[in-house]
């Protein structure tokens, strides 16, 4: 038969659950933060990336209108 549950059991259990509980919060914690900064960072990314297209298609037209001043450019 099995035997009672006393207080004590179930006061070292909820001790160690306690102890998990604030181990789960602290790693919670942790990865909020870490979560931010690769935010952030593909934030930064892709403002970088927008620049850089945007500096291809000034490039883009410069090279059609020197094209077109020199007669380059296909017509079909």
């Amino acid at each position: 038969m099995s035997e009672p549950v006393s207080n004590d059991l179930i006061y070292s259990v909820l001790q160690k659950m306690q102890g998990d509980l604030a181990e789960v919060k602290f790693d919670v914690r942790d990865l909020k933060v870490r979560m931010t900064m690769v935010e952030e960072h593909l934030g930064s990314t892709i403002i970088a990336l927008s620049g850089v297209n945007s500096r291809l298609d000034r490039l883009t037209d410069r090279v059609e209108r020197i094209e077109t001043r020199l007669d380059l450019t296909d017509t079909h």
